[in-house]
């Protein structure tokens, strides 16, 4: 098998750099979903549900465009006309979701603003899944730490950019509080208006920036047939073949992802009543929508944290080894997690962030970088798209069983984040267990 060439430091920058505004749009998404809902009529013991269209997007969508990406060859390439496709399916539906309360004659605002939450996010999967095989085709094994490193860069960097948005366009002037008879704030409207232009642009850069390798030099350097990528094998023979290293890697994203999925949907009721003492129910308040747009700040401030960690974390990996750092940032980050219960000064809980951004780079890299090294180069697109169900099935968990934890502990918002934090130390141990195929080469 011939040896994968090196690649420069923009080459790699480029091949990511669409996912930088792929995640200013989820970051919109994370940060701000409960409070459109919300303003539509959601009630906070609800929001879960409506949370659950991201997760069972992915569930069904990722796999398909896995396995699509793996036998497409195109003038643009494999994967960038599946990157290209969701990309302006997401913009569009970003300039919707934010308006839903204008689209009465459709559907009423809340139904409204949930289907477009699934269509957005439908789209962001389509997107984001060929963006993790793209980086496992092109580069080589000396190269994976690097590449998924810079990558987790661009990712938070692009949600810094997301999560402050609404903080910076109210610091600009721009009203943070809903027109009278209106009921979202102009300034989420308008930051997703930026957002969605944002991901079409930087997915544009991308895919006319990266030159996928044509199919006989893929094949060159992967060592694979044309008779090998027609044949397309069954879901169960592929099910039967997973290796054992993503087996054990599902553990340790089901409790990642479950900490995830309830630190977004519960940090902005949760910040509001704990640091702002307002009371249940409560959407559309000065002081909620002052609570809103800091957790836009925080949540800016641990992808800050993860960018900055992401820095140096393939040379941490390359270091002390991929396991070890991955174990280390998770149980920073439920211990971030857990210290929000305590924290009642909005100040404090950018200390928190720390952790939880050190535990997100290592999350968007560490899993990748170990499972790429073990799938076969012919089915990787596929099989990252299976995986992503280690995504979603813990988020789907967490949306079912939100409502009742939230009343297992007394109804208060804060209090999930600690029931984040331990999930989140769970992942941590899990690490332990995980097998590694290939140890990293050195850089």
């Amino acid at each position: 098998m011939a040896k994968k060439p090196q690649l420069s430091f923009w080459q790699i920058w480029n091949m990511s750099f669409g996912f930088m505004g792929v995640q200013i749009g989820y970051s919109l998404q994370n940060g701000n979903t409960s409070r459109i809902l919300s303003a539509l009529g959601a009630e906070v013991e609800h929001l879960s549900y409506f949370w659950l269209a991201a997760p069972l997007a992915g569930l069904i969508v990722q796999p398909i465009i896995g396995l699509f990406s793996d036998n497409t060859w195109t003038r643009l390439g494999r994967r960038i006309p599946f990157i290209l496709v969701g990309a302006i399916i997401s913009a569009l539906a970003m300039f919707f979701m934010p308006n839903s309360e204008f689209f009465t004659y459709i559907l009423p605002p809340l139904f409204f603003g949930a289907f477009m939450l699934l269509f957005m996010d439908t789209s962001f999967n389509v997107t984001m899944q060929p963006f993790r095989a793209l980086v496992g085709d092109m580069v080589s094994e000396e190269q994976r730490n690097r590449g998924y490193s810079i990558q987790s860069f661009l990712i938070n960097a692009g949600a810094v950019i997301g999560s402050l948005l609404p903080f910076i366009l109210t610091w600009i002037g721009v009203s943070n509080i809903p027109a009278p008879g209106e009921k979202v704030a102009p300034t989420v409207i308008w930051a997703f208006y930026f957002g969605g232009g944002a991901l079409l642009l930087s997915v544009l850069w991308t895919s006319f920036k990266t030159k996928e390798y044509p199919p006989e030099e893929y094949r060159k350097y992967n060592q694979t047939n044309k008779e090998a990528e027609i044949k397309k094998p069954s879901f169960l023979k592929l099910l039967k073949e997973i290796p054992v290293t993503m087996w054990r890697l599902s553990i340790v994203q089901f409790f990642s992802w479950f900490a995830l999925f309830l630190t977004w949907v519960y940090t902005t009721p949760g910040v509001a009543q704990n640091v702002w003492n307002t009371v249940p129910g409560d959407s559309i308040s000065a002081g909620y929508n002052e609570a809103s747009n800091w957790v836009g700040v925080i949540f800016a401030g641990y992808s800050l944290f993860g960018a900055l960690f992401s820095l140096i974390m393939a040379k941490l990996a390359n270091k002390l080894g991929r396991k070890t750092i991955y174990m280390l940032a998770l149980l920073l980050g439920g211990a971030g997690l857990i210290s929000m219960v305590f924290i009642k000064n909005q100040y404090g809980l950018i200390f928190s962030m720390v952790g939880l951004g050190i535990a997100w780079a290592a999350i968007l890299a560490m899993p990748y970088a170990i499972l790429s090294a073990a799938l076969p180069t012919n089915k990787m697109g596929v099989y990252m798209g299976i995986f992503n169900a280690t995504i979603t099935i813990p988020q789907i968990a967490a949306g079912l069983l939100g409502s009742l934890v939230l009343t297992l502990v007394g109804g208060q918002a804060i209090l999930m984040l600690g029931v984040a934090g331990l999930s989140m130390v769970a992942a941590g141990v899990s690490v332990i267990f995980v097998k590694e195929y290939i140890v990293a080469a050195k850089e």
